[in-house]
């Protein structure tokens, strides 16, 4: 493929030197003369392992070369790569400027070009960037209209430095956004032969993977170190305790408990949680992560509540699974329980429906709690599913149990439907929400 890519810095000059290395046609595109001239001259513009040896080779081999010519690198290819910078503006904001000002250029170029051209983001831009800056640009510079005229894609790149070259060629997975499937197809078609998940999905998704997995990379080494610093107070090698902790790959090291949804409850995790933060404090150490947890979790309590409340004046509430999570009949701190004491506190009129809540087969400590902290609830049991759905103008899901998948059908056009647990078979029921989907 014939391939310019615009800015030759860390992604840039990485994606020139191992796209050319793949026998592709490549032109760097970059105003700075210095990383012109190193490309020309068979240099890395960078300090990167193995980057230097493959720029070297595609120079001398004719399938890399550099110029300051925007026009005629988008007249010779089919396919430019925008790989400018985007740097924290002093709010946290991103500053866009670059990315504007290039694609600026590359419409101007695209309005004297005839061909079907193809413009890729690979720098790093939060959702919204590309209906809000990248495309607008592109049309207004070329005067065509993107994904008919010219199609827009959008590849986030997960090159780690000091090992990016490795990277590439053995990405974790490959996600392409793309305005029109032409387009698609053409970017693709780049990583057709590499050993990696290859997604493609709408623009704004492939733009939030990016900042998830930044995010989730940032949050890991915070919690690592948070758990380190409990360990050496107690004089436990916090290493040790890491490694077994990622030995576990069904539920530590796993997509298990990575699903968006209600808050967490039960006998376990806010009671350890509450545990670890009181140790920590006792040893005098600040643990923000590990503080946060609790009033993070609380914070999806009430979202879950603002949600339920914003039906306006429907006061008839239908709650369908009440425990902490579907399969148990245990209540302790159950995230929807606290939902429906609110709700009953406000003045709505509730029916809940939970088939693994039955008081005469409660025994033990969920018996004790029912009676000693929730008895009031049972009063507002119904025995079936239909009673619920009869009673409500909004039907809550709770829990993800099988038989909550069956409602769909039952519910009336007009009744409203907040999901707490995603049951995609609803979504097309009643007036529908979800929780953060």
């Amino acid at each position: 493929m014939r391939i310019s890519i615009f800015g030759l810095g860390y992604v840039g000059a990485v994606s020139a030197g191992c796209l050319a290395s793949q026998g592709h046609q490549v032109v760097g595109v970059d105003t700075v003369k210095a990383k012109v001239d190193a490309i020309n001259e068979g240099r890395s513009p960078i300090i990167e392992k193995d980057i230097g040896a493959l720029i070297d080779q595609a120079v001398c081999a004719g399938y890399l070369r550099a110029t300051d010519n925007v026009a005629d690198a988008v007249a010779d290819t089919e396919l430019s790569l925008i790989c400018v910078g985007t740097p924290s503006l002093p709010n946290g904001a991103l500053d866009l400027s670059f990315v504007k000002s290039v694609c600026e250029q590359i419409g101007a170029a695209l309005r004297e070009k005839e061909d079907f051209h193809v413009v890729v983001a690979r720098s790093t831009m939060l959702p919204g960037s590309m209906e809000s800056t990248v495309i607008p640009t592109l049309e207004s510079a070329s005067g065509k209209v993107a994904g008919r005229d010219f199609g827009v894609c959008i590849n986030p790149e997960f090159l780690r430095e000091s090992t990016a070259v490795h990277d590439y060629f053995h990405p974790p997975k490959t996600v392409v956004g793309e305005t029109d499937r032409r387009s698609g197809d053409l970017v693709t078609s780049l990583y057709e032969n590499m050993e990696a998940p290859l997604i493609r999905t709408r623009i704004e998704v492939a733009e939030m993977v990016k900042y998830t997995d930044n995010a989730w990379h940032a949050l890991k080494i915070c919690f690592a170190n948070e758990i380190g610093n409990i360990c050496k107070e107690l004089k436990v090698d916090g290493h040790e305790v890491m490694e077994i902790f990622c030995q576990d790959r069904k539920l530590n090291i796993s997509p298990y408990y990575l699903k968006p949804g209600f808050a967490f409850g039960g006998s376990c995790l806010p009671k350890d949680v509450r545990a670890l933060n009181y140790k920590a404090r006792s040893l005098d150490l600040d643990t923000p992560v590990l503080s946060s947890i609790l009033r993070n979790n609380q914070y999806q309590v009430d979202r879950g509540m603002t949600l339920v409340v914003n039906g306006g004046r429907r006061k008839k509430i239908g709650v369908l699974g009440i425990t902490f999570k579907a399969g148990t009949d245990d209540l302790r701190e159950s995230p929807i329980v606290e939902v429906v004491e609110r709700l009953i506190g406000k003045g709505y009129d509730l029916r809940l429906y939970d088939k693994n809540v039955a008081l005469a087969s409660l025994v033990g400590a969920n018996r004790d709690y029912i009676l000693n902290h929730i008895p009031h609830l049972f009063c507002l049991m119904a025995k079936q599913i239909d009673e619920v759905i009869e009673h409500a103008d909004t039907i809550v899901l709770g829990t993800n149990d099988e038989e909550f998948a069956s409602v769909a059908e039952k519910i009336r056009p007009e009744q409203e439907v907040i999901d707490l647990v995603r049951i995609d078979a609803l979504k097309s029921a009643g007036s529908y929400q979800g929780i953060c989907w």
